[in-house]
């Protein structure tokens, strides 16, 4: 029987990728979405089951989660990011909800069956875990609280035998990014200031999720890994 993974934030950009590597790694994928719009446009020919969730509604995670009989890992990847406006408490509270709140609610949620299957879990921190943004003050601050609540989970649930760490991506070639790329000469600081001088792909974060999620790292929990090009190491 395959594993079963959860994908929040599953059907567009980093998520979106991590959903199609792990079906093609041979993973049962759920590949849940806020978005009713990207769920009915998602490609799911590669087998990957799709589902409406609001990671910031009790409601929708207790309904996600309770319908399922098994789970052998979570990968937390809804998030967003409000450049230029998060200085406004409630757009800043909007991202706090989606970004760490929303992520210790799946954790919270997927636990009983992850401790069944001596399962693991796998957050998106970023490069912002470590640094601050003073265009992104709310996702930068929750990044940096997810970073923590990765060791955190990892230090409590070891005893349940559940893995508990996070991938930090850095400048990655996603949607989200997509205005930055456009701009010469912020893209052109981006890029001078990565030893490795390009974008990263989205399956490139999937492919560390992956080998996160396997038995190769069954020694491995409570860690953050860049995948940035180098970034951060500067």
């Amino acid at each position: 029987m395959s594993k079963k993974v959860v994908v929040t934030g599953g059907t567009r950009g980093i998520g979106a990728a991590v959903s199609h590597v792990m079906s093609a790694a041979g993973w049962q994928v759920i590949a849940a979405s806020n978005s009713q719009e990207e769920l009915d446009a998602f490609d799911t020919s590669a087998g990957i089951d799709v589902c409406l969730l609001d990671v910031t509604e009790d409601a929708s995670v207790h309904k996600l989660f309770s319908n399922l009989d098994n789970l052998d890992a979570l990968v937390n990847c809804a998030g967003i990011l409000q450049r230029d406006a998060e200085y406004d408490l409630a757009v800043f509270q909007r991202v706090i909800e989606v970004n760490l709140i929303g992520t210790m609610r799946c954790c919270v949620a997927a636990q009983p069956l992850l401790a069944q299957s001596k399962g693991a879990i796998v957050n998106t921190a970023s490069m912002l875990s470590t640094f601050g943004g003073p265009l992104v003050p709310a996702y930068s601050a929750s990044k940096g609280g997810v970073a923590q609540l990765t060791k955190s989970l990892a230090g409590k649930w070891a005893e349940n035998d559940i893995r508990v760490n996070a991938v930090a991506p850095g400048w990655i070639d996603t949607e989200m990014t997509q205005g930055l790329r456009d701009a010469p000469e912020r893209s052109e600081a981006i890029l001078s200031r990565t030893p490795m001088r390009r974008w990263g792909k989205a399956t490139e974060v999937g492919n560390v999720v992956k080998w996160l999620l396997s038995s190769d790292a069954s020694f491995v929990t409570g860690s953050i890994y860049p995948v940035d090009g180098g970034y951060k190491a500067l």
